[in-house]
């Protein structure tokens, strides 16, 4: 597929008219008037014994395809649009329109509305979700060592536990008094 091939089939999706699209990728009026719906439309009877033609509308055709599909990717949001989205409402930088009646007037009014503040914690929930704090991932890490240790095994997992329970009191900053691992 050559690139003028490629540019009708870009100007088709953006102008929706095979004739136009034709003619701002450069081809002749006359081939565009007379092949341009049979281009992107494989389907058609009218061409089906042209070899050529054939060839060139399944190829117009796929790139169609493929080109809507990219297009409609665009059209969902990205992990970090989404975190944007959360930040602005926990910021109330993000409003929204709101139609109200003013009461000394009697008339409808438009107004920006700040995000509430359940919408606020709610935003901030979100984002936490996707940032553990400090504490979380040194429990998480912890957590790893010790299922690391039980799997590997060793002749010092005594001293590896006793290890991982000072850790882990140091951590929790537990004042009540000491975690003591259970003994067998």
């Amino acid at each position: 597929m050559d690139i003028r091939e490629k540019k009708f089939v870009d100007e088709y999706i953006i102008t929706g008219e095979e004739y136009t699209a034709a003619i701002k990728a450069g081809y002749a009026e006359s081939t565009a008037k007379s092949d341009a719906y049979f281009w992107i439309n494989p389907e058609t009877k009218k061409n089906q014994d042209e070899k050529k033609r054939k060839k060139f509308k399944q190829e117009s055709y796929d790139y169609y395809v493929k080109r809507m599909a990219e297009l409609e990717k665009q059209k969902i949001a990205k992990a970090d649009e989404v975190l944007q989205v959360f930040t602005a409402i926990l910021r109330q930088e993000l409003t929204e329109e709101v139609i109200q009646l003013d009461p000394t007037s009697r008339q409808f009014i438009k107004t920006q509305k700040k995000p509430s503040i359940a919408e606020v914690i709610k935003a901030g929930s979100e984002l936490m979700k996707r940032y553990p704090l400090a504490l979380e991932t040194e429990k998480l890490g912890l957590e790893i060592e010790k299922l690391r240790a039980q799997v590997l095994g060793s002749d010092d997992e005594e001293a590896h536990m006793a290890e991982y329970f000072e850790r882990l009191q140091e951590v929790l900053g537990d004042d009540e008094g000491e975690i003591h691992p259970e003994t067998d």
